[in-house]
This record gives structure tokens, C-alpha cells and sequence, in this order.
């Protein structure tokens, strides 16, 4: 496959074409940012991490019947992934109490819930990311009844996967954020990623932090807690 022009930068990722018109290679970096970009560094290492990550929770999911954008990991930071247009809704499922929820509800971090929450923000660095709710995405057209009803049943089935996964490996998965994507013909799929940048990850005994809170909130040991995710992932591989 030959890798074209470059397309698309984001804060974390680097998207190109390919010769394949359905197809995009998507280059991970090391670059960190909070805050809706605010807060800006790098983390060491973290690029590779959250590709092979991302790959190997994507094919785990392929196996529960989700649908992703994963075709084939290139290099530690290189993978190609299917052409989606990115339905431009940000979907956030929280299983405890963390992050913006405690502060915006004034409940303590650490309450895990009878069930797990679902919500919506509007993907919008200009207007901060506002949450949004099916009505509001319907309205501006972001996305139809239909599509939403899908997303809502795709994350809550990566939720349910994703826990009984990472708790194999003595990890509590708090809460994460999930971006979709439509194909040519309009499926909707799993796009972007699944790492410690978009999820929070907390020890199962000790409640440690093992995720991009530590960078958040200037915890240190940022680049060992993104290794120890991986090591316990992928073992011998890491």
C-alpha cells in the first residue's frame, strides 16, 4: 500500500491518503493535550502505545460482533484504517463517578454506578465540546434517529466488552469516550481509538490512575502508567 499526502492533523493523529481510495493509513504521535487543547507537552512512547492498543482492542471487538474501522497494523505507529466521514458527536459512557460528571454533579470521584451512563458531546474544538443530547443532534443534524440508535447500541456493547477485558488484567474501566464513523455506503463503524488518551483507567485494587489523568492533573509518572496498561495488555509483546 502506498501512503499519498497527508489529509488530516489532529491533536494525536496524523491521517493520509493511500492508493487505495477507500482506504487511509493513520500515523499515532507523541504529542499530549488537556483542557480542549489548553494544556499542551508530549508523552514519550505514547503514539506506539495507543496504536497497538487501539489495534488490539479493535480486533478483540471485531471478534464481539462490533464493527470497526481496523484493516492492519503497519508499524508501532502506523495502521490502515477504512475511509469513514467521523459522525461529529463525541460518546462518552461512564461506569463511576470521575472527571467532569463529579465535578458537574458535586458527587465524589470513585461512585460506581447501578448502571452504566451514556452521553453525547458536540465534536467542536470552537465551541469546547459542548454535551449535547439526541434532540439537539437530530436538530443540527449531526446524525439521524436511526444512526443515534445504532451508536448508543454499539457503545454500549463496547462498554460491556471492554470491562470484562481490562478487568482480566486488573484494571477498572471508569469511563471513555467512543467517536463512530460512516462508510461509503453509510454503515456506521467504530472509528478513532481506544486508549489511555480516551479512557480512564484506574488499578482494580489500589484505584491508581493508569491514564492521561496523570498528565490532566500533573500526577507524574505519565509515560510508566501508559507502559504498565500495555504491559499488562499485551505481556511479553509490549
Amino acid at each position: 500500500m502506498k501512503k499519498l499526502e497527508q489529509i488530516y492533523e489532529g491533536k494525536a493523529k496524523k491521517v493520509f491518503r493511500t492508493d487505495d481510495p477507500e482506504q487511509f493509513i493513520v500515523e499515532y504521535k507523541d504529542d499530549a493535550t488537556a483542557f480542549n487543547g489548553l494544556k499542551k507537552g508530549t508523552i514519550l512512547g505514547k503514539g506506539a502505545i495507543n496504536n497497538r492498543m487501539t489495534n488490539l482492542l479493535m480486533q478483540m471487538l471485531e471478534k464481539k460482533g462490533v464493527p470497526t474501522h481496523f484493516v492492519e497494523e503497519l508499524s508501532d505507529r502506523e495502521t490502515v484504517v477504512k475511509k469513514v466521514t467521523i459522525v461529529p458527536l463525541e460518546v462518552i459512557i461512564r461506569n463511576v463517578s470521575a472527571g467532569h460528571f463529579a465535578e458537574r454533579y458535586g458527587v465524589e470521584e470513585g461512585i460506581t454506578f447501578d448502571e452504566p451512563t451514556i452521553e453525547f458531546s458536540y465534536k467542536n474544538d470552537d465551541l469546547g465540546d459542548p454535551l449535547i443530547n439526541a434532540y439537539h443532534a437530530r436538530a443540527l443534524k449531526l446524525a439521524t434517529r436511526e444512526e443515534i440508535d445504532t451508536i448508543v447500541d454499539l457503545a454500549f456493547k463496547v462498554n460491556e466488552a471492554l470491562k470484562e477485558f481490562f478487568l482480566t488484567v486488573g484494571i477498572k474501566l471508569v469511563d471513555f469516550k467512543l467517536e463512530f464513523g460512516r462508510t461509503t455506503d453509510g454503515t456506521i463503524i467504530l472509528a478513532d481509538e481506544i486508549s489511555p488518551d480516551t479512557c480512564r483507567l484506574w488499578d482494580k485494587d489500589t484505584n491508581e490512575k493508569l491514564d492521561k489523568d496523570r498528565f490532566r492533573r500533573d500526577l507524574g509518572n505519565v509515560e510508566g502508567a501508559y507502559q504498565e496498561v500495555m504491559r499488562r495488555l499485551m505481556g511479553e509483546q509490549a
